[in-house]
């Protein structure tokens, strides 16, 4: 990516998914804020391109959530991660995104490999004005497929993200290769 970010650590306690910590967002004012902010011409306007890297600006995201406005080139992604406890939502601005999910919950430590069983993969295809939102452990990858136009999103999650995993994936079997914390996106 080409500008920089920061983020605040937060300690959280796990609550069923769907649901946050007790004052802070629930997951459907999460997914409304992103929906609204990327109707947002102008907030959308305001984000620079970049035609090899996604760039992303942080947002003032409801009541101490963590927000981001990203702008994905084409053939750009995330790979698997997933954001720990915290939920999330996003929508997108313009262009087109797809989500690549799982639907099984991970454990959340003491692993390295998982072998998944079938049918647990869902794909998800979100144009212009497309949102949806997630719990917590919810494991994706982000993908703007286009080989030519950029794509834009806005994205939030509570609490803000203490962590994210990153994972590879070959066929049925995951692999947890690296675990990032906020100090390693400043």
């Amino acid at each position: 990516m080409s500008h920089s970010a920061s983020a605040t650590a937060v300690t959280s306690s796990p609550h069923p998914a769907g649901t946050a910590e007790p004052g802070g967002p629930t997951a459907a004012e999460l997914l409304d804020f992103v929906q609204r902010a990327a109707a947002d011409k102008e907030l959308i306007a305001s984000l620079p391109r970049d035609p090899e890297g996604r760039t992303w600006l942080r947002l003032d995201g409801p009541r101490g959530s963590e927000a981001w406005l990203i702008g994905w080139p084409p053939g750009t992604g995330t790979g698997w991660h997933d954001h720990a406890e915290s939920l999330g939502a996003f929508a997108t601005a313009e262009g087109q995104l797809t989500e690549h999910s799982l639907a099984v919950r991970l454990p959340a430590s003491g692993w390295k490999t998982l072998e998944l069983n079938d049918g647990v993969d869902r794909v998800r295809h979100l144009g212009r004005g497309r949102a949806r939102a997630f719990g917590q452990h919810h494991v994706h990858e982000v993908l703007n497929e286009s080989p030519t136009d950029h794509a834009v999103s806005v994205h939030a999650y509570y609490p803000p993200l203490p962590l994210m995993r990153r994972f590879s994936r070959s066929g049925s079997v995951l692999r947890l290769e690296q675990v990032e914390r906020p100090e390693d996106w400043q």
